[in-house]
């Protein structure tokens, strides 16, 4: 059972971000700072990629733990109620996901996938795996960065 009503669950779903979110702004700023330069989910790419960085052939997609399902990860839990919903849901999202990082692989730009939990626990570490990820003369197509606990 919700502890809110159906109108109330509605309005503070309504209220979650798809962009913009703190862990996205707080790997932004901590990019910039090394001179990375970035332009915002651009339109025409696969998924919507959060960051292209356009000079490096290279996208970076931001997931937060619940909404992309970060298995074996404190800020995942698949909720209690109308458990049928959020898995075939959480599982969508999940496969939109990897569709979207093989179209851009396919068309040749590199991923990364960066977790919520890893930039809470340290931006400047994750900062510092892309930068070195992105100089890297032989990058891999897929990177994927979570935090050491998950």
């Amino acid at each position: 059972m919700d502890i809110f009503s159906r109108e109330k669950r509605s309005h503070v779903m309504a209220q979650i971000r798809g962009r913009d979110t703190k862990p996205e702004l707080l790997l932004r700023r901590s990019l910039w700072a090394i001179g990375f330069r970035y332009s915002l989910h651009r339109k025409g790419l696969p998924g919507r990629p959060d960051l292209v960085l356009t000079k490096w052939n290279a996208v970076i997609f931001v997931h937060g733990c619940f909404w992309h399902a970060h298995e074996n990860c404190a800020g995942f839990r698949l909720p209690k109620s109308r458990v049928e919903f959020w898995q075939e849901k959480l599982d969508g999202n999940r496969t939109r996901d990897e569709q979207s990082a093989l179209a851009l692989v396919e068309g040749g730009w590199s991923v990364a996938v960066v977790w919520e939990c890893a930039i809470e626990a340290d931006v400047e570490k994750v900062s510092e795996i892309l930068s070195k990820w992105l100089r890297a003369t032989k990058r891999v197509n897929i990177l994927e960065v979570r935090s050491s606990t998950s």
